[in-house]
């Protein structure tokens, strides 16, 4: 019959027009391979080409247990896939020196010639110096030069998801650097992120909920973003002291603050004011803190409390923001004054350790414990997760003091994550759509950009997202009639080899898919007319959008 030659466009979609599970050999269907099936589509981007039988092999709960255990899996071969990155091993610093600051003075060189050719121009009669040039902006060679470590940290994103062997690694750093989110878009923020994610983020993501937080606090990005670098005791003398250096390390760049609320801006270093700008306590962090990585905004807290833990993060800044500088504590900044954070007395003379002090209250809080088990129960379980499974979770959190390994493996080994009716009731988001399309399909990657732009027509673009929210994790974020034609426009792009840089095999073992398909997918895929556009149209269903 052909069916070998025919690759996995025509085989997954027979897989979902049959509902059945397509088979690379003759076993029999074990009874255990929906829930196999259900394991690789929520803690990983979702099965590749002889996953399923991998795991049905193994066992799921030797699987799981090895995913919760990434340092005991050799990942070696993802190092072929990065090695060819420039940037990913560098620190901020080293990247600011190397690329921000290089492509800063080469446009500024080409605009103080372009000024004193314009004032020539003038004198002659010609247009004035400010016209607009007839450039397009994204062929500007400073600005590629110093976009370059967000768009080599954006495929590193997308090639570790499609070919890493530490999915659930993945997919919970994924899910941690969007609960503590930083904007791309907020100036000197953009060559901090690979610093953020590479140290901050990833080595804490099955430790303890501790260390992610202190991570995070201390991470220049972190207090770039939320503007804490600039924070101050209102009522000091020493001010005055600070202010020079504040100013002279200003947030450059045009960035604007990406916040549910106004952002106070850093004063720009290409257009210092001529007077002394007001500075003081800035709540930005201290409110984000309380609402958004620990208690949750119906944790108990007051605005007394926000106002608090600010005064606690004075003094918590950057040195030397523009060059990509590490965390300093500067006392001549901090307020170090009694605190009262949630109950707690922060006796005064404390210094740096105010905040540490804070982040010891608010990790272990029972609001903190309950938010975020809340948070992993929904991007594992459900939209709206079981309180029972979410009050174990808590629990285990509190008692293994936010042993996030521990939390996971109550939730993991549960009968509520288990259980057939939460079985593809989640949606996909864009970034979980392309991923799984790549991994099922067996796709070969040699350029992700193009991958990466794909991210931003499907509306969620790497590491930009605007408020420190984060994405959403639920359906009524992406569903809608206009993402699911787009991410069809994608799927046959793909399939049908279009997209450069990214290659879809013609023959490969197909991928086994279980479920319920609708009438109205199997009469559209039927009418496919290639491998390709059946492929496209498996892809584009609505099954394949739920995982």
């Amino acid at each position: 019959m052909g069916m070998r030659r025919t690759g996995p466009a025509l085989l997954l979609a027979i897989a979902l027009a049959s509902g059945g599970v397509i088979r690379s050999n003759a076993a029999a269907q074990t009874s255990d391979s929906s829930l196999a099936l259900h394991v690789l589509n929520r803690i990983t981007f979702g099965p590749r080409p002889g996953d399923l039988s991998r795991v049905q092999q193994l066992g799921v709960d030797k699987y799981i247990d090895q995913q919760l255990h990434p340092e005991r899996i050799d990942d070696s071969e993802m190092s072929r896939y990065l090695d060819g990155f420039q940037t990913l091993r560098l620190s901020s610093s080293e990247i600011a020196e190397r690329y921000e600051i290089p492509a800063l003075q080469e446009r500024r060189q080409r605009q103080q010639a372009a000024g004193k050719q314009g004032n020539d121009q003038q004198v002659a009669g010609s247009q004035p110096a400010d016209m607009p040039r007839p450039q397009d902006a994204a062929m500007d060679p400073e600005r590629q030069r110093a976009n370059l470590p967000l768009v080599e940290l954006s495929q590193q994103k997308i090639v570790r998801a499609v070919y890493s062997d530490r999915q659930l690694q993945e997919v919970l750093t994924d899910f941690w650097f969007n609960h503590f989110n930083v904007d791309a878009r907020k100036g000197p923020a953009r060559y901090m992120l690979t610093e953020y994610e590479r140290d901050a983020i990833r080595p804490h993501v099955l430790g303890h909920f501790r260390d992610l937080l202190g991570a995070t606090a201390k991470s220049p990005a972190m207090l770039f973003y939320l503007d804490n670098w600039m924070s101050a005791d209102p009522n000091g003398p020493h001010l005055d002291r600070a202010r020079p250096a504040m100013r002279r390390f200003g947030a450059a760049g045009g960035g604007q603050a990406r916040a549910r609320r106004p952002l106070p801006q850093a004063p720009s270093a290409g257009n210092q004011p001529t007077q002394k700008r007001p500075m003081g306590l800035n709540e930005n962090y201290g409110r984000e803190l309380l609402e958004l990585h620990t208690l949750g905004v119906d944790g108990g807290y007051t605005q007394k409390d926000v106002t608090e833990v600010a005064r606690a993060f004075t003094g918590w800044t950057i040195e030397n923001p523009r060059r990509g500088g590490s965390f300093r504590f500067a006392p001549a900044l901090h307020d170090d004054g009694e605190k009262m954070v949630l109950g707690h007395r922060i006796k005064a003379g404390g210094g740096e350790h105010d905040g540490e002090e804070v982040l010891d209250i608010v990790a272990s809080h029972p609001a903190t414990a309950r938010f975020i088990s809340t948070k992993l129960a929904r991007r594992f379980v459900s939209d709206n997760p079981p309180d029972a499974l979410v009050d174990r979770m808590a629990s285990t959190f509190t008692k293994s003091n936010g042993d996030l390994r521990a939390v996971m493996t109550v939730l993991l080994e549960s009968k509520e994550f288990r259980a057939p009716d939460v079985e593809r009731v989640k949606i996909k988001n864009p970034f979980e759509f392309i991923v799984s399309s790549l991994r099922a399909t067996g796709a070969t990657i040699d350029d992700a950009r193009p991958l990466v732009r794909s991210m931003q027509q499907l509306g969620m673009p790497l590491y930009q997202c605007q408020p420190p929210t984060g994405y959403k994790d639920s359906a009524d974020t992406w569903v809608n009639t206009g993402a699911l034609v787009n991410r069809m426009n994608v799927a046959l792009t793909l399939t049908s080899g279009r997209t450069p840089g990214v290659i879809v095999p013609v023959a490969a073992e197909p991928i086994a898919l279980v479920g319920d398909v609708s009438d109205t997918t199997r009469a559209t895929i039927a009418k496919a007319q290639t491998p390709p556009q059946a492929m496209a149209l498996a892809l584009g269903s609505p099954e394949f959008q739920r995982r």
